[in-house]
């Protein structure tokens, strides 16, 4: 095992990564911008350095100052969390020309499945079902050839990057060009490419992903499901496994794990990924995309299955084989769990970003109950960064069990100083759509509907 690793993050998964590696005796470094000098990753970690200014491309981004804080101090992995450099192949590639292990899958993987266009290929050709759609387009007139044969409507999608940025849905022809030169643009702004492609847009349907982990002795296995269908603008508000549309629906779900394990093994995966597919209520789902690092929502799969997912990617990116068979890992029994994002936003119908400082935290607690964040009284919420401040997460015996928990934990829950979205988890959690667990991706377009 390594004897220290560097966090290439900041914020509540930085304070997690340095949770899991203090209770396996590994030292952590960290890195900050000025803007987080007073952070808690920051007075958590061993070590700690400030790397550049404010903004993410100063700090966070600057993969050469991360890898000479990295050579500075010793540590010889670097565990990237999620976003920034976490699913960047050249950073990985440069870690690996440094020395340093990047724990995450192979910079050649991360190529290959970052570009989406490609990864609808290689899903395709592993046999893995992918929504119909075309390769990447070339020009707004090429755009609006393949809506015709599509038919509308249509996704228009960035092939790089993620968060749901790029993303264009047209319902009518005449608006496929301007969609495209918008995605376009909007994608080489965010990620410094601009390829989009197109694909039919599946409705009603339910986002459902499977976690994978794969290490380097051939051992894939997949740990359960998670429904991401609450999202607003493409960004995920809340997430619960098992998965309630698949309820009765076992050969589904053992259909998607075993596509998910294919996929894995086709492009020699290591590591903790996941597979996300849309679900539509007829029995038929289609792969969207492959994350080639740790989600946000991991700690809905690790109440399920009581696996520690970040001692895991270190473990394996340590040469650790796997210990488990897929059939030794079944659920937990009578396991349900569901995560509410707490994001610092006002209230609708904008949910503008908030900041400032925080005057006063209550975390709710009790049994099965996990508050995964980097705030504490005094902490600064800066504008600089994603506006998620934690992560609420429950389990409980059944999902309507699990639902009366997280209410009950919702409404313990207090940050003073910055606006929150509890409001909004709570009027989710209450919506009968959602209860009936028949929701779908447009669930916050009917939310408030009378």
């Amino acid at each position: 095992m390594f004897k220290k690793i560097l966090i290439a993050n900041r914020g509540e998964i930085a304070v997690r990564v340095i949770r899991a590696c203090k209770e396996m005796g590994v030292q952590t470094v960290a890195v900050y911008s000025t803007a987080d000098a007073e952070a808690l990753h920051v007075k958590l970690a061993d070590e700690a350095y400030c790397i550049g200014g404010p903004r993410p491309q100063d700090s966070y981004l600057n993969g050469d100052a991360i890898l000479t804080v990295a050579a500075a101090s010793g540590a010889t992995a670097i565990h990237p969390g999620y976003g920034f450099l976490s699913e960047n192949a050249a950073f990985a590639r440069q870690c690996r020309e440094c020395g340093v292990v990047f724990v995450g899958p192979a910079p050649e993987v991360i190529e290959r499945m970052g570009d989406k266009d490609a990864a609808r290929r290689t899903a395709r050709a592993a046999g893995v079902p992918v929504v119909p759609g075309c390769d990447l387009l070339e020009s707004a007139e090429a755009a609006e050839a393949e809506a015709a044969r599509i038919g509308c409507s249509v996704l228009i999608k960035a092939r790089s990057g993620g968060g749901g940025r790029g993303i264009r849905k047209v319902e009518r022809l005449a608006d496929v060009g301007r969609a495209f030169t918008e995605a376009r643009a909007e994608a080489e702004a965010a990620f410094g490419d601009g390829a989009c492609y197109m694909e039919k847009f599946v409705a009603p349907a339910h986002h459902v992903e499977v976690q994978v982990l794969a290490d380097a002795h051939g051992n894939v296995v997949t740990l359960g499901e998670r429904e991401c269908s609450v999202q607003r603008r493409n960004q995920k508000l809340l997430e619960e496994s098992p998965a309630p549309c698949l309820d009765g629906r076992d050969d589904v779900r053992e259909r998607m794990y075993e596509a998910a394990r294919s996929l894995a093994r086709a492009v020699g995966y290591e590591g903790a990924g996941t597979i996300e597919y849309l679900y539509t209520d007829n029995g038929q789902f289609y792969f969207m995309e492959m994350n080639t690092r740790l989600q946000v929502e991991h700690p809905v799969t690790e109440f399920v299955t009581d696996i520690d997912l970040v001692k895991w990617q270190l473990r394996i990116a340590a040469g650790v084989a796997f210990p488990y068979t897929q059939d030794e890992l079944a659920p937990a029994k009578r396991a349900h769990a569901i995560e509410c994002r707490i994001n610092a936003e006002g209230p609708g119908p904008d949910y503008l970003p908030s900041c400032g400082t925080v005057e006063n935290l209550h975390v709710p607690g009790g049994p099965w109950v996990r508050f995964d964040s980097a705030l504490y009284p005094g902490a600064l919420v800066p504008p600089y960064y994603d506006s998620m401040l934690g992560k609420l997460i429950v389990r409980a015996g059944t999902r309507e069990e699990a639902v009366r928990k997280m209410r009950s934990a919702l409404t313990e829950l207090e940050v003073d100083g910055v606006q929150e979205n509890s409001d909004l988890q709570l009027d989710i959690l209450a919506n009968p759509e959602f209860l009936s667990g028949i929701y779908h991706t447009n669930l916050m377009e009917h939310l408030y509907e009378s």
